[in-house]
C-alpha cells in the first residue's frame, strides 16, 4: 500500500483435516478473507507452502489452479453471485459447463444438487422469484454440483435473517456428517458455535483454535418451532 508494506498473514501454521467443519473468525484486516483465498486457491502465498490433499498448489500457475478449484473446491459467497436472468437449474449447471460436461449431464447433476438443498420443486425458478434463503441454497447446490471435498464459505449468512441463518448452518452440518469439509469464515460467534472447530485471527496471525461440542442446527430449529407452536 504505497509505501507500506502490509503482511496480510504471518507465519500462519494450519492444518485442516478431511471431513472437518471449521469456522474462522476475526476483525476486518485480521488475515481471516486472505487464508481463505489462499486456501481456496484464489491466492497464492508470497512465502511458506500449501498442500491441499497432500498436492503443493501455491506454486501452480493459474490454469492448473483453476483446475484444482473446478475439481476439488466449492464456494459459496455472502452475496449468492447469481445471474439473474437464469433459472435456479442454469445457475447450478455453470461450474459444469465450464468443465466440459454433457448437456444432460449437466442436467441431471443439477437437479441432484437443488434436490439436496431441498429446492426440488424451484429448478425453474429465477432469483427474484426466491427468498434470500432460497438464493443460499441454490448458491450451495452450485458449490455441490462439481462434487468438491472442500467447501469454502465466506460470510454466507450475512444477509440472511435469524432462521434461515440456522437452516444454512443446518445444511452445512448435514454436508460435513456426509463426507464434506467446510470451512466458514464469519465475524458472528452464535454462527461459528455450529462448527466444531474454531479458528480465530487476528492482525494476521492465529490467535486461538480450539475445538467445541458445536451446536445442533437442527435441534435450534425444532425449538424454534416449539417456541412459535406454544405463542
Amino acid at each position: 500500500m504505497g509505501d507500506v508494506e502490509v503482511h496480510a498473514l504471518r507465519e500462519v501454521s494450519l492444518t485442516i483435516a478431511a471431513r472437518e467443519f471449521v469456522a474462522v473468525m476475526g476483525s476486518s484486516g485480521s488475515g481471516k478473507s486472505t487464508l481463505m483465498n489462499i486456501i481456496g486457491c484464489l491466492d497464492r502465498p508470497s512465502v511458506g507452502d500449501y498442500r491441499l490433499e497432500g498436492q503443493e498448489v501455491s506454486r501452480l500457475d493459474r490454469r492448473e489452479l483453476a483446475r484444482v478449484r473446478n475439481r476439488t473446491l466449492g464456494f459459496v459467497f455472502q452475496s449468492f453471485n447469481l445471474l439473474s436472468r437464469t433459472s435456479a437449474l442454469e445457475n447450478v449447471e455453470l461450474p459444469l459447463l465450464y468443465a466440459g460436461v454433457s448437456a444432460r449431464e449437466r442436467h441431471r447433476r443439477a437437479r441432484a444438487a437443488l434436490e439436496r438443498v431441498g429446492l426440488g420443486q424451484r429448478l425453474d425458478h429465477h432469483p427474484n422469484q426466491m427468498s434470500g434463503g432460497q438464493q443460499q441454497r441454490v448458491a450451495i447446490a452450485r458449490a455441490l454440483v462439481s462434487e468438491p471435498r472442500l467447501i469454502v464459505a465466506d460470510e454466507p449468512t450475512g444477509n440472511l435473517d435469524s432462521r434461515t441463518s440456522i437452516e444454512i448452518m443446518a445444511l452445512f452440518q448435514e454436508l460435513g456428517a456426509a463426507g464434506i469439509t467446510v470451512l466458514l469464515v464469519t465475524h458472528e460467534p452464535d454462527i461459528a458455535a455450529y462448527a466444531a472447530r474454531v479458528v480465530v485471527m487476528r492482525d494476521g496471525r492465529i490467535k486461538s483454535d480450539d475445538r467445541q461440542a458445536p451446536t445442533d442446527a437442527r435441534g435450534d430449529l425444532t425449538r424454534l418451532d416449539q417456541e412459535g407452536v406454544h405463542a
